[in-house]
């Protein structure tokens, strides 16, 4: 999992409730730190205290809804003080989750779980998860619906690369420096042969979850087309 982004520094019991359910974070001083930060494969996701700032706050959650080209950042979770949670009211379009500054032990881990599980994101380290898609980490099996998928290692490996940062955009050559690596010489047709190979196993249900973006290259996710 990509680390979550952290707004400001929240406080010892937030780090602490991160490290003990293994989320990855990094904390962030300012807007201008966002992309500075950010790792290679993006945010997994953000929590924004409104508690010191909420000018600046309520500014960072627009730029991680609205920012392009990437898809918004989720899950957007918000810590408020109990006082200002009538306030979000007219901002509900900013964020998916808040959690009230007391209750940050107590609920935090709980809100992350539920919306990776409703993006279709797993959270255990083993295991990838998306919409009834599994991958094993540790045996390099992948199995859809409870069947199992005979994959060479690179189409796993394309798959894994796919599951874990859906909604996202591909072109064919990052896919290739990151899938198969920088000393690899092959062109992109390899690319679109593996994405052919692995559409062809997913079988026609979930063969467009791996949609093809035009003149760009590959998106995973839930299609709301099928696949060309």
């Amino acid at each position: 999992m990509e680390p979550l982004l952290v707004f400001p520094e929240v406080g010892s019991d937030l780090d602490e409730t991160l490290v003990k359910h293994d989320y990855p974070f990094r904390v962030i001083a300012s807007i201008a730190d966002v992309e500075a930060a950010e790792p290679e494969d993006g945010w997994s996701g953000a929590i924004v205290s409104i508690t010191a700032g909420s000018d600046t706050a309520f500014e960072l959650c627009r730029l991680l809804r609205h920012r392009e080209p990437e898809p918004p950042l989720e899950p957007l979770i918000l810590v408020v003080r109990a006082e200002d949670v009538d306030g979000l009211d007219v901002r509900e379009d900013l964020f998916d989750e808040f959690v009230v500054d007391s209750q940050v032990t107590t609920e935090i881990a709980a809100r992350l779980r539920h919306r990776f599980y409703l993006t279709g994101r797993g959270t255990n380290p083993d295991l990838v998860e998306y919409d009834g898609l599994i991958l094993n980490l540790e045996t390099y099996q992948a199995a859809v619906e409870g069947r199992p998928l005979d994959l060479t290692y690179m189409e796993y490996e394309l798959l894994k690369h796919f599951a874990t940062h859906p909604g996202k955009v591909f072109t064919r050559e990052v896919l290739l420096s990151r899938v198969w690596g920088y000393d690899y010489y092959g062109g992109a047709r390899t690319v679109d042969v593996h994405v052919r190979r692995l559409r062809a196993k997913l079988g026609e249900e979930y063969a467009g979850h791996i949609s093809t973006v035009r003149s760009v290259g590959y998106r995973f996710g839930r299609p709301s087309h099928a696949a060309r």
